[in-house]
């Protein structure tokens, strides 16, 4: 599908409502598709014309996939309709970006108590090992983590948490560790146990969700960490893969090296690595090249980008990429041109 959607080709009734089969960005009621292309700044690029996900948010005046924070939507958050109704009803800006995921070791399941609104029953999240299902993780600006925490009742209903349990990995191969997800925070949306055992929302639709009858469980059985306060955008991931000067061994490590937790481990990434003649290499997403450089893990993220964000200056930007093995780590990308700089195949050597 290349082409605008409305929201009417995927009702929001009954609960959870429909989904598109692909990732899309949402805005007034309409949505178009996008698709991942590692030769793009953002990894994915929007239909019809193919412009790069984060052009096509800076012509809307809104920010980038690095400045956004990754939620998993697995129950009507993932529908076009919905997203109008927390526009219209709870004051969600921007345009949305839905990307879809596929999700291995955790489910979407019914939870015990039902709506007050509506007497619906809604999802909440569960552990279910060897279990596959496919969701979608929104890619949220601060505001809009905002307008979804007001949703779905932060603190009293659900409770926003990272969630370690299970694989999230979405469509461009990008794993998505400890996703941020909302779970459930008392009685009422904890798991329905039926003869024992959770029901997912795939094998049972609403009609038939909202007359079962069973208990709570206690437990959901994630593996979790509760989110105290606002994340941050900077927080996923804690990694950062440096292919020059940032180096072990190259001249400004001591600027890194003081962050990193744990040793350097050496790694490649497809793109095209090139000499600016200025002492310093110039990265590319795409291109032919497995360039070679090194992942560390950052002890706080938070605390090491404000410096390193200013060492490398206007010339570059900071984007997620995905390593070869799934791996999603910050880089920074050149920002400007190649035309006339010599291609590094085997990558940057001090001079």
């Amino acid at each position: 599908m290349t082409q605008p959607f409305t929201d009417d080709l995927h009702p929001a009734l009954p609960y959870p409502g429909t989904r598109p089969e692909h990732c899309f960005v949402h805005l007034d009621g309409e949505g178009w598709p996008v698709t991942p292309d590692p030769a793009t700044d953002s990894g994915w690029r929007v239909a019809p014309d193919g412009r790069d996900l984060d052009d096509w948010l800076a012509d809307h005046g809104e920010p980038p996939l690095a400045a956004r924070m990754p939620v998993l939507a697995y129950g009507s958050n993932a529908n076009p309709a919905k997203v109008t109704w927390l526009r219209e009803e709870m004051g969600l800006t921007g345009p949305a970006v839905v990307l879809r995921a596929r999700c291995e070791g955790i489910s979407a399941v019914w939870a015990a108590g039902l709506r007050a609104r509506d007497g619906e029953r809604p999802a909440t999240l569960a552990a279910a090992p060897g279990v596959e299902e496919e969701h979608a993780v929104w890619m949220a600006t601060a505001d809009q983590l905002r307008v979804l925490d007001r949703c779905e009742g932060r603190g009293l209903r659900y409770q926003l948490a990272r969630v370690h349990s299970g694989r999230v990995t979405l469509f461009n191969g990008g794993r998505v560790d400890s996703v941020l997800a909302y779970t459930g925070a008392g009685t009422r949306r904890m798991p329905l146990l039926v003869r024992g055992a959770p029901v997912m929302c795939s094998e049972v639709d609403q009609p038939r969700a909202r007359r079962l009858g069973g208990h709570p469980a206690e437990t959901d059985g994630l593996d979790l960490t509760p989110v105290l306060g606002d994340p941050s955008p900077d927080d996923w991931p804690d990694r950062l893969f440096v292919y020059g000067t940032l180096q072990p061994g190259e001249s400004h490590w001591r600027l890194l090296a003081e962050h990193v937790a744990g040793d350097p481990v050496a790694v490649t990434l497809s793109g095209s690595l090139h000499d600016t003649g200025r002492g310093y290499p110039a990265l590319r997403p795409g291109g032919d090249h497995d360039v070679p450089g090194h992942l560390v893990r950052l002890k706080s993220p938070e605390t090491a980008f404000p410096l390193l964000d200013k060492y490398e200056g206007d010339e570059y930007r900071r984007a997620r990429v995905v390593l070869p093995d799934g791996t999603v780590t910050w880089t920074y990308l050149w920002g400007a041109g190649v035309d006339g700089m010599s291609v590094l195949p085997g990558g940057w050597v001090r001079r």
